[in-house]
């Protein structure tokens, strides 16, 4: 049963412990709130004022599942804060487990320090959790994929169309490399999981991932350069950094480019088209 009392309590506490630059967003003047107005922690978790609002004026509907979860990414959540905010709304808590969806407070700090820079978390089995704008005009909106298909892997071998954004020399290296790291994953999780459901789905719908699989590879690494064809801008050499959150199996993958370069010219170019043809 929902606890309105509490859960108003607790989610107003969470915001006025945030700050605006904690989270990316501007300070701007004549600030009042402690913290994060309303309508910030609303945009945050992707929900309207209204609702974000009558949930801490303890009204309003129970809250589901998605929004929840949405509230806790939004809000900064720890996995811990997280368990709680839904049994407060009462709902059981998500199962914890390696690759879930919740990105850790620390993940998320150094992603909204990352504005102007193309940038992404994802799990495991290469479901793109969060993007920056920069990381979404470079690859596409991610976050519009449901099932299956949240997966790049998944994509790269089922949709040819997501292949047009890399040069094509360099997509036999990038099947071996799905399709290694897709294995090494189902190792570690064994039969039942998430990876081995993508591994037997794509066994049966791709004769190239197949033949990839039987040559059972590991360690095929993603490299450090890597090319892009943008349909906007054109050719880019971007050196790509990981970051490793081991706790979730998350990692921050984060783009730029040589200073002076041709491509730091047409990363800057994007950064101002923005997501307007985005939705690759």
């Amino acid at each position: 049963m929902i606890d309105r009392s509490a859960l108003a309590d607790f989610l107003r506490g969470r915001r006025h412990a945030l700050q605006p630059e904690d989270v990316g967003l501007p300070r701007g003047q004549r600030r009042r709130t402690a913290g994060l107005r309303r309508e910030e922690a609303a945009l945050l978790a992707n929900m309207s004022t209204d609702y974000y609002a009558r949930l801490e004026r303890e009204r309003g509907p129970q809250p589901s599942e998605q929004m929840l979860a949405a509230i806790a990414q939004g809000l900064r959540l720890t996995i811990d804060e997280r368990d709680h905010l839904f049994r407060l709304a009462g709902h059981e808590p998500p199962t914890r487990s390696a690759g879930g969806a919740h990105v850790s407070p620390g993940m998320m700090r150094i992603l909204d320090s990352l504005v102007d820079t193309a940038a992404e978390v994802s799990n495991e089995v290469g479901e793109t959790l969060r993007q920056t704008p920069l990381g979404v005009a470079l690859v596409g909106d991610h976050s519009r994929y449901a099932g299956d298909a949240r997966s790049s892997g998944f994509r790269w071998f089922t949709q040819t169309e997501v292949r047009e954004l890399y040069p094509v020399e360099d997509h036999a290296f990038m099947s071996r490399m799905y399709a290694s790291g897709l294995r090494e994953v189902v190792a570690r999780r064994g039969p039942g999981s998430r990876a081995a459901h993508l591994a037997e789905t794509l066994l049966a719908r791709s004769a190239e991932f197949r033949e990839v699989w039987a040559l059972h590879e590991v360690g095929v690494r993603p490299r450090e350069v890597k090319r892009y064809v943008h349909p906007e801008v054109g050719k880019l050499t971007l050196h790509c950094q990981v970051l490793h959150d081991p706790e979730q199996s998350h990692v921050l993958l984060v783009h730029t480019a040589e200073p002076g370069s041709v491509t730091a010219e047409r990363l800057r170019l994007l950064s101002v088209i923005g997501t307007t043809t985005a939705a690759r």
